[in-house]
């Protein structure tokens, strides 16, 4: 754990340079943090809305969730309100 975290300390020092002044860390920590929290939540109901869109054969849906950003929002009314799924329907069951 510690390599990893040594790991993306050293990417962040080289990709926001010195920890000090104009593009450092401390200007760019405000929107670093929310983009920890917001990736995952973007590639779980993209990742949801896009597979669902492919198992009901719906390309015009597929492609317009790849292609829009929406942090979200396009894909959880494309699941819930197009597609009429409910939320216990929202993961796929292995096959018995």
């Amino acid at each position: 754990m510690k390599r990893v975290f040594n790991f993306f300390l050293f990417i962040m020092m080289n990709y926001f340079g010195n920890f000090g002044g104009f593009g450092g860390m401390p200007f760019a920590l405000p929107f670093l943090l929310p983009m920890i929290f917001l990736i995952p939540w973007v590639l779980i109901w993209k990742g949801l809305a896009l597979w669902h869109a492919a198992r009901r054969g719906e390309p015009w849906w597929f492609l317009a969730l790849l292609v829009i950003n929406t942090v979200g929002i396009l894909e959880i009314i494309y699941l819930f309100l197009v597609a009429k799924i409910k939320w216990e329907e929202l993961l796929p069951k292995g096959k018995k």
